[in-house]
């Protein structure tokens, strides 16, 4: 376990449990920044401790690239009201090559740790219920060049407008300044 990981581990496990039984971990974060990284090495790194996790990607809760911001009620409604009750939540994720979502259920069931990243997932509405929330940051360039080798360059008109509307998000909900932590997602 890294040693930066290993001392989120024990930041997240020092807060109690505030979406009933579980942690709830939201990783936030400007496009391209590594919050699937940084989640995966969470995950890993609190499974390796014992503990059961589910991760859940926004990306997977979008309506196409107009639904930025407004996915949060499917997510809270579907995913998180659920596993507050201690009842698995689930959805159905959005494919993105067909632009609809998909019939495939995906069940999420309750865990020690349920981790949610994406962008705009720390926002205010999920915070009260977070026991960690974590923003992770990236310098534009390189959030830039990995958006490119991820998403290729076709893909870049509908990120420039992304990146913007994420912008006006992260400046209205102070998400950087409201996070437990930090992470430089750049390394």
């Amino acid at each position: 376990m890294s040693e930066p990981v290993r001392e989120d581990v024990a930041m997240l496990l020092a807060a109690p449990p505030r979406l009933g039984r579980s942690r709830l971990v939201l990783i936030d974060g400007p496009s391209g920044a590594g919050k699937t990284f940084y989640a995966g090495r969470l995950a890993e790194d609190l499974s390796g401790s014992g503990l059961s996790v589910v991760t859940v990607h926004t990306d997977d809760l979008l309506d196409g690239w107009d639904d930025q911001f407004t996915y949060w009620s499917r997510l809270e409604r579907q995913v998180l009201a659920p596993i507050r009750r201690g009842a698995p939540g689930g959805y159905h994720p959005y494919d993105w090559h067909l632009r609809r979502f998909g019939t495939e259920w995906v069940t999420v069931w309750p865990a020690d740790v349920v981790i949610v990243e994406g962008v705009g997932c720390g926002r205010a509405e999920g915070r009260a219920w977070a026991s960690l929330s974590v923003y992770v940051y990236a310098p534009a360039a390189v959030r830039r060049a990995r958006s490119i080798v991820r998403d290729g360059p076709a893909m870049q008109p509908a990120l420039r407008e992304w990146r913007r509307r994420e912008a006006i998000h992260f400046a209205a909900d102070a998400t950087a300044i409201q996070a437990d932590l930090r992470v430089d997602g750049s390394a």
